[in-house]
């Protein structure tokens, strides 16, 4: 007799319905929305207060009115966090009761799931969080654990989200625990993170072999400002497939990557593994924001600094030939917006969405685009006491305003197709605005495969 499965029935009561469509498929293209999930709980003393973005913006309460909200504006998916660090209640001990509620009822309306394993964050009893030697195999046990619960519900699983921000925030600036610097702590970070990947690859495909493995990264997009940061520019976009290229063992024993990670302290035994290991993924996904990503390098006192610019949808051509010329893995927009207005937000799904429909008639293989988030999500500064916390340079006032703040209000980055509004009680109302239509109409009316639709008009 097979064991029930483990997920509550869905709110009508009757049994789950496990009928729900499998996204990315070849020829097809799926509309997605993302609930931002970063979460970060540090060890006492490390210097920042926890950041849970499901818990600043209302999400933990309002998950269900969420869920019925991305249905409503036509996402056929949603990128889900699986709370790593609280659901992991102890090394091997996971606590699923409050996800099974969540997936069981997305999946009730009709949502298919593509589960964010690990955003940012470790749990607190990983004393050295990415940087700890059991760190690749206590996410492997997490990601096994996950694969085999969700088995026929959550196929769709990311292992991990965006290694390069991670690297930078909690290995190379130490933002984040393990709260690590310098290149020699990037580098031991990324190895661990990938490390850590390999085994979960591994361990969801064992427990799972229907799993579909959704590797998610950031765009990198540098350019120099004066000539003499050429080679500079040219290293960081080289960079950024390093990551990737750690996972898909392609990083061998006597390139100039294995000699660089080699020279920054990176463990030679570690690295042989991942060039003997290397896992086939099944989707490639790319995380990009036309104004986050594209850097300019400017010449500075210690070196260089990183301005932030918009590269619009070029921005997006140029990431999306990178991942998409390197890997040939079908294609994925994991996360997009943009900050500012509605009129903008709107137009950036209309521009967005204009492109990728012209570089699937160019013959790309893209089957997925992303808004990301949902709603607006608070700004990582606040965690750390208004400080900026990004690699770029923000506005002086800016900072001032998020330190002085007595609420969250100066922190909610107005990215999300439903905007937050913070109540006198600090709960978060929720108010659809103008890109969620926008939203709307384009997933309902607009398929990047067909030639014969068209963006709605007034786009």
């Amino acid at each position: 007799m097979p064991r029930p499965h483990p997920l509550t029935p869905a709110p009508d009561g009757a049994p789950l319905d496990r009928g729900t469509g499998r996204p990315f498929a070849p020829g097809s293209f799926t509309w997605l929305l993302g609930i931002e999930d970063t979460c970060v709980y540090p060890r006492p003393g490390f210097g920042m207060n926890p950041l849970d973005e499901l818990a600043l913006t209302g999400h933990r309460e309002d998950w269900r009115a969420d869920l019925e909200t991305a249905r409503a504006l036509g996402a056929q998916a949603i990128r889900y966090g699986a709370d790593w660090p609280l659901v992991a209640t102890a090394p091997g001990v996971y606590d699923w009761s409050s996800l099974n509620e969540r997936v069981a009822y997305a999946h009730s309306l009709g949502l298919s799931i593509v589960a964010d394993l690990v955003h940012y964050g470790t749990p607190k009893w990983l004393d050295g969080s990415f940087a700890d030697p059991d760190y690749p195999e206590a996410v492997a046990d997490f990601a096994a654990a996950y694969a085999a619960h969700f088995a026929g519900v959550a196929d769709h699983i990311t292992p991990f989200n965006e290694p390069l921000t991670t690297a930078s925030f909690c290995g190379m600036r130490g933002v984040w625990p393990p709260g690590l610097s310098g290149w020699e702590g990037w580098a031991k970070v990324v190895v661990n993170i990938c490390d850590g990947i390999q085994r979960s690859v591994r361990r969801i495909r064992a427990a799972n072999p229907d799993a579909v493995i959704v590797h998610v990264e950031a765009s990198s997009l540098y350019s120099a400002g004066s000539p003499d940061l050429a080679a500079e520019a040219s290293w960081l976009n080289r960079l950024g497939m390093l990551p990737t290229d750690l996972v898909l063992g392609r990083v061998r024993p006597g390139s100039s990557n294995y000699r660089w990670l080699c020279e920054h302290g990176a463990d030679a035994a570690q690295l042989h593994r991942l060039a003997d290991g290397g896992v086939d993924l099944d989707m490639m996904g790319v995380n990009y924001y036309p104004d986050l990503p594209p850097r300019l390098l400017q010449p500075a006192e210690d070196g260089s600094r990183q301005i932030a610019t918009n590269a619009w949808a070029d921005g997006l051509e140029e990431s999306l030939h990178r991942f998409a010329g390197r890997y040939g893995l079908p294609i994925v927009i994991t996360e997009t917006s943009i900050e500012g207005s509605d009129e903008l937000r709107s137009s950036w799904i209309a521009a967005s969405i204009e492109r990728i429909r012209s570089l699937v008639d160019q013959g790309m293989d893209i089957r997925g685009w992303t808004w990301w988030p949902l709603t607006d999500f608070v700004d990582w500064s606040y965690a750390s006491g208004g400080r900026n916390v990004e690699e770029f340079a923000i506005p002086d006032d800016l900072v001032d305003r998020r330190t002085a703040a007595d609420g969250l209000d100066p922190y909610l980055r107005r990215m999300g197709l439903v905007r937050l509004e913070e109540g006198p009680d600090h709960r978060m109302a929720r108010v659809p605005t103008p890109a969620a239509d926008r939203y709307h109409d384009v997933a309902s009316t607009s398929d990047p495969h067909d030639d014969a639709a068209a963006l709605p008009q007034g786009s």
